[in-house]
């Protein structure tokens, strides 16, 4: 196995100053945070493969040339004195560019090795003052087939992008940079940002979040702090369930994102115990009063909150309705940044899951298409990641319907989220068969899970020994006095704690005389002070 690399020249000379657009403020604001020990989640990274006769000179030129085009790929970003952030765009920069081959290693270890390549390009860490924040490495796999990995940083790009960068990179492959029509810069679109008028979408999102109290989660606030990169289990829809998807979709004039935040929102109700759940989304964020947005390249998509609230008795039908003409109402309002709407909201964090429907991230139309050279591009995958414990993602195939979950193995396991997947395909299943159906009497259970917990965990049967309640809280406390006896929401309570209290509370109430026999009235929320009361009452009597 060998590698090349060209050398860089040192990047020189100042073009220009832009504003950041939100997500690359809130991206720039966790790589502040990160500490730069662990992976970037944030470096995302597209395998394409190509099969035919290669130049890889002229490739890199190709790809170069895209640089050269587009400023915002010259960027770097940094705060200035006033602890304002901006990107800077360099007039000059050299691509990264390395080449590997293996063609001398034996066949059976090339996988391994181009995974490995590709795995160590991903680890390697951007510097987001540094730019430029893309690289490329090619890699010789057999005479005529290569793999080109581009990895560059999130904050630079979005998935949307890269099939604009394919097609302009092919076609300066084969007809050089006179091919290309005028760039429609990046700028632009925040030139278009910055004349939004604020009030009223702040108005629209104070509104729409009025009553939320707290975050939605399924794991602690201060839990996954530390970046890790995250593991997935994914699946493809039973062909009549994708159908069914689409029939559904089409008879209730609603779109596919709309049936999978509506799925979404039944399956993190059940998760939380909540009728009011809350999560994000990813919006692609390309405005179509922009001219020429849909042949720009940079990061135009945004994360923002969906609320759903679930009215158990409305049927699928109306329910679908409803979000769907809520999500509406908001679309021309979600080009505002996630950690302002959640300054509107006041609740800080209010969600720790997204939902993601994506286009393919390469045209389908592309892949199999011969160039003029004979070259032909014969497939293409992305990876990318975020820093939230699960992502749903969901997407259309030629084979059909895809669902993945992204979770974070420090606070998931495999079977958790294989569990929460399957959850959500018995949702999806429940509302094709039955659009009338109660939102509320979808079962999100299979017949092995309610047995486990009905007369598993759940099982009533258990033979109780005789004695008194409090009598069996004072000798747990005298054996396990560490072990935990209660936990609601940041408080735990050991065995010990809990029964020092609970003394505390019976010797106060026979202070003011309850004894035997007498009623005490509680009034006290749901908390770890009302276990502490209910044990006090019962050692005073």
């Amino acid at each position: 196995m060998t590698h090349t690399s060209r050398p860089a020249r040192k990047p020189s000379g100042l073009e220009g100053v832009l504003p950041l657009s939100p997500l690359q403020e809130g991206l720039l604001f966790h790589s502040l945070l990160d500490d730069g020990e662990g992976p970037d989640v944030y470096a995302v990274q597209l395998a394409v493969d190509l099969e035919g006769p290669l130049d890889a000179n002229r490739l890199k030129d190709a790809m170069a040339a895209l640089l050269r085009r587009h400023a915002n790929l010259r960027a770097g970003f940094r705060s200035v004195r006033s602890g304002k952030p901006v990107q800077f765009l360099l007039r000059e920069v050299d691509l990264p560019w390395r080449e590997a081959d293996l063609t001398r290693l034996p066949v059976e270890e090339r996988e391994a090795a181009l995974v490995r390549l590709a795995d160590e390009d991903r680890a390697e860490r951007f510097d987001l003052a540094a730019p430029p924040l893309i690289r490329c490495l090619l890699i010789r796999r057999e005479e005529d087939l290569h793999r080109l990995v581009v990895t560059n940083h999130h904050i630079l790009l979005d998935g949307w992008s890269m099939p604009v960068v394919l097609r302009e990179l092919f076609t300066v492959y084969e007809q050089g940079e006179q091919a290309l029509p005028p760039v429609t810069p990046y700028k632009n679109y925040l030139r278009w940002l910055a004349a939004q008028d604020r009030t009223e979408t702040e108005q629209v999102w104070r509104r729409t979040l009025a009553g939320v109290e707290e975050a939605t989660r399924l794991v602690p606030a201060d839990a996954g702090r530390e970046a890790r990169m995250p593991e997935r289990v994914e699946s493809l829809l039973p062909a009549d369930l994708g159908d069914g998807i689409a029939e559904l979709a089409a008879s209730g004039a609603v779109t596919l994102n709309t049936v999978v935040q509506l799925a979404w929102a039944v399956v993190l109700g059940r998760l939380t115990g909540r009728d009011d759940v809350v999560f994000g989304t990813t919006v692609a964020g390309r405005p179509a009063e922009v001219p020429g947005v849909e042949s720009m390249v940079g990061l135009f998509i945004n994360t923002v909150p969906v609320r759903v609230a679930l009215d158990h008795d409305e049927p699928w039908s109306k329910a679908l309705a409803r979000v769907q003409n809520e999500q509406a109402d908001l679309g021309p309002h979600q080009h505002l940044g996630l950690a302002e709407i959640q300054a509107l909201a006041g609740v800080g964090e209010l969600f720790d899951t997204t939902v993601l429907v994506e286009n393919y991230p390469v045209d389908p139309a592309a892949e199999g298409t011969r160039l003029d050279s004979g070259l032909r591009l014969v497939g293409a995958k992305g990876r990318d990641a975020t820093h939230y414990p699960l992502t749903l993602v969901v997407y259309r195939t030629a084979a059909g319907v895809q669902v993945r979950l992204d979770y974070r193995p420090d606070l998931f396991d495999h079977a958790s989220a294989a569990v929460i997947l399957r959850r959500l395909e018995r949702v999806l299943r429940a509302a094709v068969m039955d659009t009338d159906r109660p939102v509320g009497a979808v079962d999100v259970l299979d017949a092995v899970e309610r047995e486990r917990l009905v007369g598993g965990v759940n099982a009533t049967g258990s033979v109780v020994p005789v004695g008194v309640v409090p009598v069996w809280f004072a000798e747990c406390a005298a054996r396990v006095p560490e072990a935990l006896a209660v936990v609601c929401g940041g408080v735990r309570l050991s065995y010990g704690e809990l029964w020092s209290r609970a003394v505390g509370v019976a010797n106060e109430l026979a202070r003011v005389g309850v004894g035997r026999g007498a009623v005490v009235a509680l009034a006290v929320p749901r908390s770890v002070d009302a276990v502490v009361a209910m044990l006090g009452v019962g050692l005073a009597g």
